[in-house]
């Protein structure tokens, strides 16, 4: 037996130092151990991934939940287990298609009328690199989806999360918005070859974009929206990618996928800081790179380019009158 002792020791210890360098490199839990009770929760995509994991730990915190997303199944489901895990309540499933304008306008309505408080929204749902698919309204997915879908949505809740302030907005942008580009002339790639891509890298810079924009407009009313990158993170995002079916990807490159890629559970962390940690009750308009606020690209910061696209994206989701000043 005493053959096996010391393999078995080094394998061991190999394992313990991978385990640890991943939790190392994840950045860790939320340090913040703040309670929400009382508060409302919006929070969109949150049937799976990184969406669930915030509102099963928002839901702990004593949190009113409101998970919406385009699947109701899905949703219920979701919902139903957080219910029974924490023990809470207040964790509610609410259909919302951001590929949709009607379905939007219908969930704030509802939200508006029925909700009498809104403290905290997350724009947690996302598309990325899919086919050149176009949304209820003829939008580009991803365009439509990441950015204008809650770009519309913050707008029409903003009322309210103005009567509820202090709250905040957490919109989940990317790493990815340090390669974007917005192109004004063809925002719904009409005129050139669609890149899957590209189109995502636009979007998530669209997200950098608003906050910018919205922090700059909403100066005095107690209401904060800062942006993020999570990580990367192992969830259903990357199913268009082609990485989960690659037999090299998952053969060659999964120790190495093990180590740099998070879990849902630790993608979820940046944003339930920014949702909950007192330190960061007054910041806005900022850019975190998991708990740590970080420069975002130098095209992230154009003044000029976040006005036009907060003019542009107005008008292209009905709200030319709209405007959070």
């Amino acid at each position: 037996m005493n053959k096996y002792i010391l393999p078995v020791s080094v394998v061991g210890t190999v394992i313990g130092t991978v385990v640890l360098t991943k939790d190392l490199g994840s950045g860790g839990t939320c340090p913040s151990k703040a309670k929400i009770t009382g508060k409302t929760v919006v929070i969109t995509g949150a049937n799976t991934g990184i969406g669930k994991e915030t509102a099963r730990e928002l839901a702990r915190r004593g949190g009113r939940i409101i998970m919406c997303c385009r699947d109701m199944v899905k949703c219920e489901n979701a919902a139903k287990e957080i219910r029974g895990e924490t023990l809470s309540h207040n964790v509610y499933a609410r259909h919302l298609d951001l590929a949709s304008i009607k379905s939007i306008r219908e969930f704030a309505n509802k939200i508006n009328e029925e909700e009498e408080r809104v403290d905290i929204l997350i724009n947690n749902a996302g598309v990325m690199r899919c086919p050149h698919w176009q949304t209820e309204d003829g939008f580009e997915m991803q365009f439509g989806v990441n950015h204008l879908g809650h770009f519309l949505l913050t707008n029409l809740l903003l009322d309210k999360m103005k009567h509820s302030a202090p709250s905040r907005i957490i919109n989940v942008s990317s790493l990815a918005h340090v390669v974007g580009e917005i192109d004004f002339n063809d925002l719904n790639w009409e005129k050139k070859k669609y890149n899957t891509k590209v189109a995502y890298c636009q979007s998530k810079l669209a997200n950098v974009l608003f906050t910018k924009e919205l922090a700059r407009q909403l100066q005095g009313p107690g209401v904060t929206v800062n942006a993020l990158h999570p990580g990367v993170v192992k969830t259903e995002l990357g199913r268009h990618t082609g990485m989960h079916q690659s037999q090299f990807s998952s053969t060659v490159l999964g120790p190495l996928f093990y180590l740099l890629v998070k879990s849902p559970n630790q993608g979820a962390q940046p944003s339930i800081f920014l949702a909950v940690a007192e330190e960061v009750a007054g910041v806005s308009g900022k850019y975190f790179d998991g708990f740590k606020e970080k420069e975002p690209a130098a095209q992230a910061q154009d003044a000029e380019v976040a006005c036009q696209l907060w003019q542009v994206s107005t008008r292209l989701v009905g709200l030319e009158d709209a405007g959070a000043t």
